[in-house]
């Protein structure tokens, strides 16, 4: 019998995504027991600044790695849109369940989607991602950054913003979805990288552990998590910056679509590419040289720098 102790952070959603992965190895593998390690990460404890403005990599997600490579834990399950590209030595993200809505969702004051709001709207969202692309399509609105779990951000709702943006798949996984008044379509909104996808992390020399989590794999859902986490890395970005990417399978073809954007919404620069499924991880890259070419790369490096100094 095999006992898996799986580190997760202490959030309400984090804590729901944990005990999925525990009771999918519980009943794909009969016999084997879990426990969760709740731990609290850096991000989970500055709730009063914007991402943006922390800065570093791993805010979610280092505290995590620290429990895994020392023995705390033998699994960690993470929201993807929260990992670095770059693992620990001697971890890797072993596995990806089927993915859930990877939409971003909006709960507004007026009932509607972000068309329905007047000119000079407060929208409450911490991802400059969000930030750039509705700042190009409704240049009127404001924007507070709000911090924090699904319930504490929709309470300020009516309050100090006129609409909350939300993971559409947290907001399912919490069964939360008629609070939500709009889904908002990919077109108008491109998700996170990795938007709506788990990822399970393990130490690669754990062959028994690595064994029983290699069950959890959803082949559509690696593909498409691996061209989307391809493009971020060849951007160097990470979850504060406004970079995103949505990858679409039909058969063996896969297509992604991949943006960057300034804060201000001056500019947003799409592009789009198609190939084999197979090669998903080549698209990512080259998806992202295209962009840098069209002029992505001083977007980028003014962020970089604005995060360093």
């Amino acid at each position: 019998m095999t006992h898996i102790r799986i580190a997760t952070r202490r959030s309400p959603l984090a804590l729901w995504q944990a005990e999925y992965i525990a009771a999918e190895l519980e009943r794909l593998h009969p016999g084997t027991t879990t426990e969760l390690v709740r731990i609290v990460t850096r991000g989970d404890k500055i709730l009063d600044v914007p991402l943006s403005q922390v800065g570093g990599k791993g805010l979610f997600t280092k505290e995590i790695d620290e429990a895994l490579l020392d023995g705390r834990a033998d699994i960690a399950v993470h929201s993807m849109k929260d990992v670095p590209t770059i693992l620990p030595e001697g971890t890797s993200i072993r596995a990806h369940p089927k993915r859930e809505d990877p939409r971003d969702a909006v709960a507004t004051v007026t009932g509607g989607g972000l068309e329905s709001l007047p000119e000079g709207a407060k929208i409450g969202t911490s991802s400059l991602r969000r930030v750039a692309q509705i700042r190009a399509r409704f240049p009127s609105f404001e924007f507070t950054s709000i911090r924090g779990n699904i319930q504490t951000r929709l309470s300020r709702l009516g309050g100090e913003v006129d609409a909350v943006i939300l993971a559409a798949a947290g907001i399912r996984r919490m069964g939360m979805q008629e609070q939500m008044h709009d889904f908002i379509d990919t077109d108008i909104l491109l998700p996170a990288v990795a938007q709506g996808t788990l990822g399970i992390q393990t130490r690669d020399a754990d062959d028994e552990i690595n064994r029983l989590v290699d069950a959890l794999n959803d082949p559509d859902t690696v593909d498409r998590t691996r061209a989307e986490r391809a493009f971020l890395a060849r951007l160097e970005g990470g979850c504060q910056v406004p970079i995103a990417a949505f990858a679409t399978l039909d058969g063996d073809r896969l297509h992604l679509k991949g943006l960057v954007g300034a804060v201000d919404g001056s500019v947003v620069i799409r592009r789009e590419i198609s190939g084999s499924r197979a090669d998903g991880e080549a698209l990512g890259i080259r998806l992202a040289d295209e962009i840098l070419d069209a002029g992505a790369r001083p977007i980028l490096e003014a962020l970089y720098a604005a995060h360093e100094s």
